[in-house]
């Protein structure tokens, strides 16, 4: 890429796809550590790809966030982590403390909250920054614009790493970036418990916001026209009408914070010297001896590099 590069690295997504995507592998001691390992891999091809000049890494608190306590439904129904994933969350921060990259974690924050935020200061802060978000959660693709993108490693032997631009998400779900928090307010979202408008489901969704554009519209026109149209009516238009409220709620829910209260600095995240020995000593000890050939340059190697060439 012809733009410098601000890796940002939506921790808690990659952690819970290599958990359940990725066979019972344990360390010599015995325990498990699948996730730590799909995470490093996953971490560590970003880093060498997209060679970035800047790097983050987000984790969300183990806390209650402020979504849950505006909506106490709000992933309820998602299982509590396993008890075999706890202790491998604290080994993957190891790990991105061994590389040297930087980690942030807010109580009452998740992690998209935080990549928001810091995607929006390091806009401000140098507008030549091109961000690169490495996750495996689509709610990401509303952060896609002119400034960022989003990176999603394959999923198994179906489909190679993805980088989706605006026109990369349009195409994958028939609306622009900008529109996904609208699209969710309809239609909701079962993996978070988002409940949208009961009875809407996501190809009505997509016709009402082609046609409107966003969600503030759509209630716009039906205050000036309660008794719908061609396309809002019977069933629909009782829905919508019905919904108003639960619709704005889940647009609110979905709606990524650019505003989490982070003590940024961006030059703290400049990618630089770590100590690679420590390192390698920390990947053997957990049985990752093949990443070790994926590990970026030590400080030595890169002054050797610029020597020779």
């Amino acid at each position: 890429m012809s733009r410098r590069i601000f890796l940002l690295v939506d921790a808690h997504a990659l952690i819970y796809r290599a958990y359940y995507a990725l066979p019972n592998l344990t360390d010599p001691q015995g325990h498990l550590v699948n996730a730590v390992y799909g995470f490093a891999r996953m971490f560590l091809t970003a880093l060498n790809h997209f060679e970035p000049e800047y790097s983050a890494v987000c984790f969300d608190h183990k806390g209650e966030t402020l979504r849950k306590k505006q909506y106490q439904a709000y992933k309820a129904k998602r299982a509590k982590m396993p008890d075999d994933l706890i202790p491998q969350i604290s080994l993957t921060k190891d790990l991105v403390d061994a590389i040297n990259i930087p980690r942030f974690e807010i109580e009452g924050y998740e992690a998209d909250d935080l990549i928001g935020t810091i995607n929006r200061q390091v806009e401000h802060l140098d507008s030549s920054l091109l961000t690169v978000i490495v996750t495996g959660d689509q709610d990401m693709f509303q952060l896609v614009d002119n400034d960022t993108k989003v990176w999603m490693p394959a999923r198994g032997r179906q489909q190679g790493d993805m980088l989706f631009d605006s026109d990369l998400v349009e195409k994958k779900i028939n609306i622009k970036p900008t529109q996904v928090v609208d699209l969710k307010a309809l239609s909701g979202d079962a993996s978070d418990n988002i409940p949208g408008i009961q009875g809407i489901g996501q190809k009505t969704a997509c016709k009402l916001i082609q046609r409107f554009q966003n969600l503030e519209a759509i209630y716009q026109f039906l205050q000036k026209n309660p008794e719908g149209d061609d396309l809002i009516k019977g069933a629909l238009l009782d829905k919508l009408k019905n919904g108003q409220e639960a619709a704005f709620l889940s647009q609110e829910l979905a709606t990524i914070s650019t505003q989490a209260p982070i003590d940024f600095d961006l030059e703290a995240c400049r990618v630089t010297a770590y100590d690679k020995t420590h390192t390698i000593q920390l990947i053997n000890k957990l049985g990752f001896k093949s990443l070790v050939s994926l590990l970026p340059s030590d400080a030595f190697e890169n002054s050797v590099q610029e020597a020779l060439f």
